[in-house]
């Protein structure tokens, strides 16, 4: 299979580029190239993909319940008494929105935690788009409930569009030797850990007085932390466990604007960026975002590093690289950019739309000017999704 985008910008300079087989072979191919499919991308930049590395994807169904309430009121009174009611039917159509959403916004791949999972994997194979997505682990699950999952994830190989990853939600939802096991588990099996970890004050404060140490101090002290961890949130973390964080090699998945909607607080960026800790970009759920446009989120976080006073602080080429490289590495992909022999991630932005003009810098532009009205195609593994 195989896709030649013609007359695109790149660098500043038309090309025509080929695909084959899901990967970038030529970045400068000639005008008859000979390709499968063709595509006239005269007026377009291309740019890298997006990589949703936190998110619960059914919760398009909750969009806009719940509103204007701290994290744990959120939680306790509105998303839990209305996810206890919600069917494998109800999941799929809310993953069937949330990948519809993605793709338009122009992401290619999401790190999913929620339930009846079987549902969001066929959205995923459906729709063309790559996931990893959660077994997430509760403390009130049922025993039975947990074998059946682990057993699951003993017999689950991956393909190139699906990963599975253990979910424990976290630390005031999963106890001692439940995070001990499920980690035990990830770990014998070659599977990722998907966490939220110092979102809130409160999180941190209920930690401290049940375990007499702070979140991260705790999974590390009981050896949950490692370079297969995917830690959500991280906003409530000093600087002696940013070093823990960028010793164990975990990635953080920054969520500012669900971090702004629920007062979670701003996130600490000058403390984690100095960590050399590798940071990502997540939307979160649609009930506490309230969308899945990680365009959208990289100008919220970029402004909100901003707002202590230090204009220099995360430039727009730097969140770029959250939204993107970052979040592929993150998983595995060899994609995040546009090079020869990468795959072929990318979305092709137009550059005709008055928010992209004048077009002094493209980044720039891209990052505070755009919206996803301007995407005109998104490609995932080589095929054109939009």
């Amino acid at each position: 299979m195989s896709l030649l985008i013609k007359n695109v910008m790149l660098d500043g300079q038309k090309r025509n580029i080929l695909v084959r087989d899901g990967r970038f072979v030529c970045l400068d191919a000639a005008d008859g190239a000979e390709a499968g499919e063709v595509l006239n991308a005269e007026g377009c930049a291309i740019l890298p993909a997006f990589y949703n590395t936190h998110t619960h994807a059914a919760m398009t169904l909750l969009r806009g319940y719940g509103d204007d309430n701290p994290l744990h009121v959120w939680l306790e009174e509105y998303v839990w008494p209305y996810e206890s009611k919600m069917t494998a039917a109800d999941i799929r159509r809310g993953s069937e929105l949330a990948v519809r959403e993605m793709i338009a916004s122009g992401t290619v791949f999401f790190n999913d935690m929620y339930f009846e999972i079987d549902e969001t994997m066929d959205v995923v194979e459906q729709q063309g788009i790559r996931a990893a997505i959660g077994v997430t682990v509760m403390e009130n699950h049922p025993a039975a409930l947990r074998d059946e999952k682990a057993a699951r994830i003993r017999a689950w190989r991956d393909s190139p569009s699906l990963s599975l990853v253990v979910a424990p939600h976290s630390v005031y939802t999963v106890g001692r030797e439940t995070f001990i096991s499920s980690t035990r588990l990830a770990r014998e099996n070659g599977r990722r850990i998907h966490i939220h970890l110092c979102e809130t004050e409160k999180e941190v404060r209920d930690c401290v007085a049940q375990t007499g140490l702070t979140p991260v101090r705790y999974l590390d002290s009981i050896g949950i932390l490692g370079p297969d961890v995917i830690a959500a949130h991280c906003v409530h973390v000093d600087k002696e466990e940013w070093d823990i964080l960028a010793e164990r090699g975990v990635t953080v998945s920054h969520c500012p604007c669900s971090n702004m909607k629920l007062g979670s607080g701003r996130f600490p960026y000058e403390l984690a960026i100095a960590s050399g800790v590798r940071i990502t970009l997540g939307t979160d759920g649609c009930s506490s975002n309230n969308n899945l446009d990680l365009r959208e989120e990289m100008k919220f976080a970029a402004l909100l590093a901003k707002v202590n006073g230090d204009a220099e602080l995360l430039s727009a080429p730097q969140i770029l690289q959250w939204a993107t490289r970052n979040g592929a590495e993150a998983f595995g992909y060899d994609t995040g950019v546009v090079e020869e022999g990468k795959l072929a991630d990318a979305i092709l932005v137009s550059l005709d739309s008055p928010k992209m003009q004048p077009c002094h810098n493209l980044i720039s532009n891209w990052v505070y000017a755009a919206d996803s009205s301007c995407i005109k195609h998104v490609i995932c593994n080589g095929k054109i999704l939009l």
